[in-house]
Order: C-alpha cells, then sequence, then structure tokens
C-alpha cells in the first residue's frame, strides 16, 4: 500500500532543470505562442487546451522530417474515434528514424554472453538499403506485411525499418513463443515475408526454433519468403534463405523512402489475447512518431549521442517505443536473453561499459534485485544515467525505495504507463519535477487524462477508471479486419461515449501523479508481462486429462502471480505427474511467463448466462472481495468451492 510522504524521494537540481529538453521547448512554445508557461502544471494545462498547437509544436521542436505537413493539424476533434491529427501530411516513418548517417554508435547489442556487437548510424543505414533492395525485388511495398519472429538485435530493427521506408507494415513477436502463439498472431495480417533466426540465447542456454519456425511457414500460405538471420549458428530449416544471401546482390545507395500519409499503417500490435485470439491494433506512421518524439525528448529528456537501454523483446511494445529513440540522434543498447544471467548484475554490467544514461527495466526486475539483495549503487559506477523508467506492471512504493537506496540516489525514477492500444504512455517521467514515493510523476503532455468513476464523474485521490477524454495522434488507426470498426469502438469507446477508457484501476493524486492499482479486466501481469488466459486455455485443454480451465492473477508480494483452476475429465485426480505435465505443456505451447503458480482442481467452471467464463468473479473471490452481478451467472454456486482454497503459499 502506498504511504504518502512530506518530501519527495528525488528532485532535480536547477542546472538540471535549466538544462532539459522540456525547459527549451517550454520557452519555444512561450514564444511562439505567447503562452505563459512557467511549470509543468502549466505547460500540461497548454498540452490539453491547445491540442493543435502544442501538437504542431511537437512537429516542430522535433524536427519531423515530411514531404508536406499540411494546414490542418487536427480534423473531427470532437469524435473519439473519428479525430484525425495532420490529415494532409505526408512522411515516411524510417526517414525520420534513419536522420543520422555517421560513425557513431547507433547500436550495441548484447546477446547474453555469446554476442558482442556494434553498428554505426552509417552502417544501419546501409544495411536497411540493402534489406530494403532486396524487399523491393521480390515485390514487398506499400501496404504489404512483414512479419518477423526475432530476438532483440540490430537486424530486427534494420528490417522493420526497410520495411517502414517502403511503406510496408511489420509485425514481431519474440522467439521465445510457441507455434502457436506465433499463428495467432501473424495468421490474422497475412504476411508475404518472415523473417526469422535459427535460434537464440536464454539463460546460458542455446534454444533451437527450427521446427517451430518450419509449423509456422507451413501454416501461413501468404508467405512467400522466409528469411533467416544467421545468430546461434545452428542448422536453418529447409526453404530458408539466410540474410547474407537475400541481400548479397545489392550494394548499400540512396533509400527512395516512399512518403506516405500520416496515417498510414506501420505496425500492428498485438493484444494480449484474453478472450480468444489477440487483437490485432493498427498504429499509424505519422502518429506513432509524434507520440514517441514528445516522449523522449521531453518526459524522458533523451537528446543526441544519449545511450539508451530499455530491456525488452520483440513481441513487447516497448521494443518499437525504443527504436524510436533513433530520432532522437541516440545509441540504443540492445540486450537479448536472461536479466539475470550469469547473474543480476548483468544489465548493470552493460550499463557501465557502454556508459548508459536512460535504463528501462519492469517493476519486476526492480523486484527481483531488491529480494536478491543486488546493490549496484556499491558494485557499479552508473554515473552516468540520469533516468531510470519502470513499466509493465505497477512499481510499488518499496520499489522506489531500493531505487534510491541501493542503485542510485540522483536519479530521476519515472514510473510509466500506456500499453500496446496507444503505442505510448498516458503518464509517465516529469525530468523537471520531484518524484514522490509510489507514484507516476505526471500526465503526460497532450494526453487529457481523466480518472472515473463508473457514472463518468471525474474523480482526484479517489480509484476510479483511467480515461482520456480528448483525443492524441497515436490512436489506434483502427484494428486489422474490423471493416466497420465495431471492434475498435467495442474495445475502447463502449463504457464512456466519445471519451477512451483504458482498463487501468487508477487514482490522481495531490502532487498531480498517478497510482495504478492493477487493471480493470481480467488481463494476468506476473512480472509486468500481459498475458492472455485464452493463451493458457488453448494449451492446458489440448490435454485428454484437461476438460476446461479458468486462470487468475493473484495479487501477490507487490506482483501478480498466475493460479490455474482445472476441471478434469471423470475419474482424474489433479496430482504432481499430471500438474508438472500441465506446466510442461504450457511452457512449450506458450511461453515460460504463462506457466502457473499454482494449479488447483475444481469440479465446475463459473460461466455467466451466454456461455462467458467468468474470471473476474474467480479473481475476486480468492482476493476475499465481494462479486457483482452474480445474477448473471448461470452456476453461481461453483464459486463457493474456489472460495475454500488456502492460497496464502
Amino acid at each position: 500500500m502506498n504511504q504518502p510522504s512530506a518530501t519527495p524521494l528525488w528532485a532535480p537540481s536547477q542546472t538540471r532543470i535549466d538544462g532539459a529538453r522540456i525547459t527549451e521547448f517550454m520557452a519555444m512554445v512561450n514564444d511562439k505562442w505567447g503562452a505563459d508557461c512557467k511549470t509543468y502544471a502549466d505547460l500540461y494545462e497548454f498540452s490539453i487546451t491547445e491540442l493543435e498547437k502544442f501538437w504542431l509544436s511537437v512537429w516542430d521542436f522535433g524536427g519531423v522530417i515530411a514531404e508536406a505537413r499540411g494546414d490542418r493539424v487536427l480534423a473531427d476533434p470532437k469524435k473519439m474515434p473519428g479525430a484525425t491529427f495532420f490529415p494532409d501530411a505526408r512522411l515516411n516513418f524510417a526517414e525520420n528514424i534513419l536522420r543520422r548517417r555517421d560513425d557513431a554508435d547507433a547500436l550495441v547489442f548484447w546477446g547474453e554472453d555469446k554476442v558482442r556487437r556494434r553498428m554505426s548510424h552509417g552502417d544501419l543505414y546501409d544495411l536497411v538499403s540493402r534489406i530494403a533492395q532486396a524487399m523491393v525485388a521480390m515485390g514487398v511495398g506499400e501496404g504489404d506485411r512483414v512479419v518477423a519472429y526475432l530476438p532483440n538485435m540490430p537486424e530486427t530493427i534494420a528490417a522493420m525499418l526497410a520495411a517502414a521506408s517502403l511503406g510496408a507494415i511489420w509485425s514481431s513477436c519474440s522467439p521465445d513463443f510457441g507455434a502457436e502463439g506465433v499463428l495467432d498472431r501473424f495468421g490474422q495480417v497475412e504476411p508475404k515475408l518472415l523473417i526469422t533466426c535459427d535460434g537464440y540465447f536464454y539463460n546460458g542456454k542455446t534454444h533451437d526454433i527450427g521446427e517451430r519456425v518450419t509449423q509456422i511457414m507451413a501454416a501461413l500460405p501468404s508467405i512467400e519468403k522466409t528469411i533467416s538471420v544467421d545468430y546461434a549458428s545452428l542448422p536453418s530449416a529447409p526453404g530458408i534463405v539466410s540474410l547474407d544471401d537475400f541481400i548479397g546482390p545489392y550494394e548499400p545507395k540512396e533509400i527512395a523512402f516512399r512518403q506516405m500519409p500520416f496515417n498510414a499503417p506501420l505496425y500492428v500490435l498485438f493484444s494480449s489475447g484474453t478472450t480468444g485470439q489477440p487483437k490485432c491494433i493498427v498504429h499509424g506512421a505519422g502518429g506513432t512518431l509524434l507520440q514517441h518524439l514528445k516522449e523522449h525528448q521531453l518526459l524522458c529528456d533523451i537528446r543526441p549521442d544519449d545511450r539508451v537501454f530499455y530491456f525488452t523483446t520483440c513481441g513487447w511494445m516497448m521494443w518499437n517505443w525504443l527504436v524510436s529513440g533513433l530520432a532522437c540522434g541516440a545509441t540504443l543498447l540492445l540486450y537479448d536473453g536472461a536479466p539475470s544471467y550469469p547473474n543480476m548484475n548483468v544489465v548493470f554490467d552493460f550499463m557501465d561499459a557502454e556508459n548508459a544514461t536512460f535504463l528501462g527495466t519492469s517493476a519486476k526486475f526492480i523486484d527481483a534485485l531488491n529480494k536478491a539483495g543486488t546493490e549496484p549503487k556499491s558494485t557499479h559506477d552508473l554515473g552516468s544515467i540520469r533516468t531510470l523508467a519502470s513499466t509493465g506492471s505497477p512499481l510499488v512504493a518499496e520499489g522506489f525505495d531500493y531505487v534510491y537506496e541501493k542503485i542510485k540516489g540522483d536519479i530521476c525514477l519515472s514510473s510509466i504507463i500506456g500499453g500496446t492500444d496507444i503505442a505510448g504512455l498516458f503518464a509517465g517521467g516529469n525530468p523537471i519535477g520531484p518524484v514522490w514515493r509510489g507514484e507516476i510523476q505526471a500526465l503526460c503532455l497532450g494526453m487529457a487524462v481523466s480518472i472515473m468513476d463508473d457514472e463518468g464523474n471525474a474523480l482526484r485521490e479517489e480509484k476510479g477508471e483511467l480515461c482520456c477524454v480528448k483525443p492524441f495522434p497515436s490512436m489506434p488507426v483502427g484494428f486489422w479486419g474490423d471493416e466497420d470498426g465495431s471492434r475498435y469502438h467495442a474495445a475502447y469507446f463502449e463504457t464512456f461515449e466519445n471519451i477512451w477508457a483504458h482498463g487501468d484501476f487508477a487514482e490522481l493524486t495531490a502532487h498531480d501523479g498517478l497510482i495504478i492499482y492493477g487493471r480493470s479486466d481480467a488481463t494476468l501481469n506476473p512480472g509486468g508481462v500481459r498475458i492472455g488466459t485464452a493463451e493458457i486455455y488453448r494449451q492446458v485443454e489440448a490435454l485428454n486429462s484437461v476438460e476446461e480451465a479458468l486462470a487468475i492473477g493473484q495479487e501477490w508480494g507487490g506482483d501478480v502471480r498466475i493460479i490455474l483452476f482445472v476441471k478434469l475429465r471423470d475419474g482424474i485426480t489433479l496430482d504432481g505427474t499430471l500438474e508438472a505435465e500441465i506446466k510442461a505443456q504450457i511452457r512449450r505451447g506458450a511461453t515460460p511467463r504463462h506457466v502457473p503458480a499454482r494449479i488447483c482442481q475444481v469440479g465446475a467452471i463459473p460461466r455467466t448466462k451466454s456461455g462467458k467464463i467468468v474470471e473476474l468473479a474467480v479473481r475476486e473471490i480468492i482476493h476475499g472481495r465481494p462479486v457483482k452481478n452474480l445474477h448473471a451467472l448461470a452456476n453461481p454456486e461453483a464459486l463457493e468451492e474456489y472460495a475454500q482454497f488456502d492460497l496464502t503459499s
């Protein structure tokens, strides 16, 4: 539980305030528009009341490269969804990312203790050029889907930028996904080109994915070619072309960046798949670029030659977020593998070795460091780091204490919240403001966030639904295959008309900060990784012994752990052997993160009258909270059994 504090844990020095990019931006806004912004609160108010002036200012400050901007900034501003930013603009996302071509580091990559590589801005541009030429030669063009089943490595970024330079649409999954999880995602977008690798490293072991790649290729007839990056030095599956052979005929040349509409699709990001197949969320090139320029430069204080790290995989939107750091002229520090191998210090070894200025990780990792008794402050220099960002799940108050006591005292701790849905943030860092224990520093500029009760009334210092009441550039273009927009509307705009309801349970504090209490839906979130229950059910119910299953997230030690309830076939009893089989099936078919902490046998699965499983009701029961709307259940008596389990260990 967050306890209010009388003084902040950290506050920036006047020197830091004076030198911050947001201070420079504020001066520009005041000069350009005759505003009188002196504080972050002033600038935030300007940003949500003067939307067009604010986003024009972000465009100019971020130095957006475009063939045309047009005169219109925001069309249909009263419509959510329906509002459109810069409807007449034409630009290319990759051109904005590849604005540097010098010999300074663009990418520094560590693949556990197996691989160490670095790539200059010039070399990255040349690799993108060669991949793009090869893509053109095989017929990849505007609107085609290019997908990657790859680690967080330099070639992944280069391939994405090559696709974006042509106006193609990019999606990615990390190689720890099982084949079914990949097909649930890529199968919906019908890709033309698949880019993969021979294997990957995790926790000191080499993992061969050749069999899964073969299965994926066989199940996706739209794939015309599969390219493999040599990473783990394992044999590639039949029918795959190496990246070296794919680009071999082409020499680097100037990239002909295809100029696209501001809202042309750039990425398809995938939801967690809570109630079925993951939603395919389409994000536009201009909105993604503008949102990330704002977040990186103004809220994270990233500038040219900064060295930016975020621990992420290619299956998480933070990878897409990280890549945009190149538009600031920064160096990206890429790590792929286990953050605890060979020990809990490996991330800090990387930070010191490469003089990182920005360290991004998850609340779960911070908690793990704390529980392991790790004290980076005593073992590492970390003098170059100005900002530590945390996301994925709420950072508990004790996590704030740990950062300042054991990692670094003079650091801006920016807990951030946003998501795949918006390819960005609703609340996050404020480099010119204080850090209060247990609180996200500030609502993000340009995001008209409101915490609402069930009737749509705005709340302050009370818990409610996190909403956004005005449009923003990185609202999704739509959902893939959702021709009439009904699924998109249902996902965010059914709770309150013309208002984005995000699905987080949150509180606006007296300091204008934010506290997140978790998701307000049934999505599981162990270790800060969103997991859909449907993905678990698919694996568990493939076993002959399991008839049905239900999974919930139990609040546990400042995090969430997965509890799996299984209804077994008649005559079968859950024992150690079956429990191990269930866990192995989930680990093999999904990812290790999907594996439950506890498995319990039940006699019935509670359902609504329409036949839907009611995870939320079970979650409330096991936390000792009352269940609303019991009358909506077809078999409310089933819940009595769940209340009897001892889940205190």
